[in-house]
């Protein structure tokens, strides 16, 4: 205590000694200044001027070259992020909420309905630093690309996916061709040859979104279908080719004619050879010793990017482009998909979520709606959409058709391939700044651009939606002769918690008399989550699972999934393939885990603080908030999982509230006959002799077994016990009256019949 004392003493004396020197040498170096600085540097007189002039200062840092980045920076960052919510709760890729969140902050809306907003945000000298950082983000973007693409997963169905990709780059591109020919005389440059015109249009039109498209084949569930493997590989396929004809094109634009391009593409081919045939082989030398995080250190992330930096800098110099160098340096790094992970990961991170939106709103910036002022431009913007869609869908639809794709098939893979997105946005900024797109075409091709992007999920629904009616058909028949089998869905969050709902499954149901077939579900919240770490997510989440599985001698179908939304995509999953049972878990929602608690005591102190709002924040709602969701859409029984260290359901209190939760009692047999514990029924009405009768035929069924009637549950009641069954609808009740009796709940499966019932 003295020594804290001691040393606050000597630090006041240090403050007051020092301030008093400095004083003194202020001062005196005061006396050394000039007139002129005396009149300068003289101070406000008062508080009003003095605020006047703070605000001056703040207004001058403020509109400093550096200043108006930031603010910059922030502004599109907060558009962008508002815009991709917007457009994720229509299920829409994020990617067109921020283009369009680029084009809002552009002329064509607060430019011109705010027009000195937009003049103080957006000043024309300071658009070269956006245009620089976006440029830098799309280098890095496009080498994550590159290092996305599975070169494996191409190779595996080559012939199919080649005539799969290149025919829908041909069809497009003809018909793009096509067009420049009609448009050409009015709306391109003077100075612009037809030949390079006519190619940027022909790309434009022919161009596929990979990162998108992988992203909504991952939400759609598709990705280890055949269907998702044909689409990813035929648009990897795609990819690479039409990146190597647009440095073709560049080339052929830059140097004005085939035969002027002739050296540009001559050093292009070496170029590519030394990648793939010197710096390709070396890579994978590298991969195979770095390939875990222990071993990647700065010297090896900086040789990374000095490379990806040297083989954009090749690519820009020979004509390509910097952006094809960056998206060869992703292509030729080790096929070791850990190593290529943590790549991954330390460049797309900042990449998307920085830099990307920078460049969408660089190309807001550049289109302006306003430039189509007359109904045949208008017309003309149809017939580019229109055109695009027939060539890029019909192409691929047709030739998928001909590879011996069933039609459903051959029309899912037209419609994903259509999708366009942030690549052709990089295709028309390119031929935008290379003068050769003039400022309406380019704006027409960002329409086309929004509306194929947009197209894509409502596309795939209406094609699922054709169908179906001969789908229900067949289940229709198939109905006449059910299965000896009853289906679960079993859907986990916490990879720990998929191995206990396992064992509440295998004890509720493994006596039923029919054969299980449980399907594991274990969703990735957020569909922007990159490809390549999909699969160790999917490992990890799935091992404890299986390990229990193989314990048990049962055999489960493990299944991953990528949503923005898990509760609906476990309700439509549930209906749209048929399962007779959906078991779900209640999350952190009445776990006895400290951490858990401590995070519903926080949430809970904080809104009643804050929100006055205690009882939408408590665990019992939300609870009440996750079983409804699942009530109300799913058309099978459902039962809520609330884990409070289960092992086994040896003491069983199931509790009756009314007439409506006899069901429970089919479900109490079928527990006990497997675990062969004891029951206690409580039966919390006072009328007991409405159900007296039942409740007797069950209870001379089931040994030993005990009724309580006229007994509402306690505390102490409850802690006799390990395993709770209880309707959804007496929960509710149970949980407003009678919270304080379930802080010492056991393991609680809450129960919803809804259209099938367990026999």
């Amino acid at each position: 205590m003295l020594k804290k004392a001691g040393n606050i003493c000597f630090y006041l004396t240090m403050i007051t000694v020092f301030g008093v020197l400095m004083y003194f040498i202020v001062k005196a170096g005061e006396s050394h200044q000039s007139r002129e600085v005396l009149v300068y540097a003289q101070a406000p007189s008062d508080l009003g001027e003095g605020f006047h002039f703070f605000g001056r200062q703040l207004l001058g840092q403020l509109q400093s070259s550096f200043g108006i980045l930031l603010l910059q920076i922030a502004v599109i960052l907060t558009c962008c992020r508002i815009f991709a919510k917007i457009f994720k709760t229509l299920r829409q890729p994020t990617v067109i909420g921020e283009i369009l969140a680029g084009i809002v902050l552009g002329p064509s809306i607060l430019g011109h309905w705010f027009p000195n907003v937009s003049g103080f945000l957006f000043p024309p000298e300071s658009l070269g630093n956006i245009e620089l950082l976006s440029q830098f983000g799309l280098i890095l973007f496009m080498f994550a690309i590159g290092m996305e693409l599975n070169f494996s997963q191409v190779l595996k169905s080559l012939k199919k996916t080649t005539f799969i990709s290149h025919t829908s780059i041909i069809f497009p591109f003809l018909l793009g061709v096509l067009v420049a020919y009609f448009v050409y005389d009015q709306y391109a440059y003077e100075t612009t040859p037809f030949l390079s015109f006519s190619l940027f249009i022909g790309i434009a039109m022919s161009i596929t979104a990979f990162p998108v498209l992988a992203r909504i084949i991952q939400e759609k569930g598709l990705t280890k279908t055949h269907l998702g493997t044909i689409t990813l590989s035929s648009a990897a396929n795609g990819d690479i080719t039409a990146w190597c004809l647009l440095a073709i094109v560049i080339s052929v634009a830059q140097a004005g004619s085939i035969w002027s391009a002739v050296f540009n593409i001559s050093f292009s081919v070496l170029y590519l050879l030394f990648m793939f045939v010197i710096a390709r082989p070396f890579m994978q030398m590298v991969g195979q010793l770095y390939h875990n995080e222990e071993v990647i250190d700065k010297k090896l992330v900086a040789f990374i990017f000095l490379m990806l930096i040297s083989s954009s800098l090749v690519s820009e110099i020979l004509g390509l482009h910097a952006l094809f160098g960056a998206f060869l340096a992703g292509i030729i790094m080790p096929a070791d998909i850990k190593f290529r992970q943590i790549m991954s990961e330390k460049v797309e991170a900042v990449s998307l979520s920085l830099f990307l939106p920078l460049f969408f709103v660089a190309t807001g910036l550049r289109t302006e709606i306003g430039l189509l002022n007359t109904p045949a431009l208008w017309l003309l913007s149809g017939v580019f959409i229109l055109v695009a869609i027939v060539g890029k869908f019909g192409g691929a639809m047709i030739a998928a058709r001909l590879t011996g794709e069933s039609w459903k098939d051959s029309l899912y893979i037209g419609a994903l391939m259509n999708t366009r997105g942030l690549m052709e946005l990089v295709v028309l900024t390119i031929g935008y700044k290379m003068h050769i797109l003039s400022p309406p075409i380019f704006v027409m091709l960002v329409l086309m651009t929004l509306v194929t992007t947009f197209m894509t999920t409502p596309m795939i629904l209406f094609i699922r939606s054709m169908f179906q009616v001969r789908e229900k058909l067949s289940e229709r028949k198939a109905s006449m002769y059910p299965e000896a089998s009853f289906r679960i869905l079993l859907s986990f969050g916490r990879a720990g918690n998929g191995q206990v709902m396992l064992d509440v499954a295998y004890q509720m149901f493994s006596k039923i008399g029919k054969q299980l077939k449980i399907t594991a579900l274990h969703f990735t919240v957020g569909s922007e989550i990159n490809p390549l770490q999909t699969g160790s997510f999917e490992m990890v989440s799935f091992k404890p699972i299986l390990k229990e599985a193989e314990r048990l001698q049962i055999s489960i179908e493990p299944r991953y999934e990528v949503s923005d939304n898990v509760s609906q995509d476990i309700a439509e999953i549930a209906n749209v393939e048929g399962f007779d049972f959906l078991l779900v878990g209640a999350g952190i929602t009445w776990s006895n885990l400290p951490n858990d608690i401590a995070a519903n005591q926080y949430r809970s102190a904080m809104h009643r603080r804050y929100l006055q709002a205690e009882k939408w924040f408590l665990p019992a709602e939300l609870l009440k908030d996750k079983t409804k969701t699942f009530i109300e859409q799913s058309h099978c029984p459902v039962g809520v999982f609330v884990n409070r260290d289960f092992v086994k359901a040896s003491k069983i209190v199931l509790v009756l509230d009314s007439e409506a939760d006899l069901f429970l009692l089919a479900y109490a047999q079928t527990l006990l006959r497997s675990t062969q514990g004891s029951i206690s029924v409580v039966y919390r009405s006072s009328e007991y002799s409405r159900i007296e009768k039942l409740l007797r035929q069950f209870l001379a069924t089931v040994k030993p077994s005990t009724l309580l009637p006229d007994t509402d549950i306690s505390e102490t009641l409850l802690a006799q016990y390990n395993f709770m069954l209880i309707s959804y609808t007496t929960w509710n009740d149970v949980s407003e009256h009678r919270k304080e009796a379930l802080q010492k709940m056991p393991s609680t499966l809450i129960l919803s019949v809804s259209i099938k019932h367990i026999d």
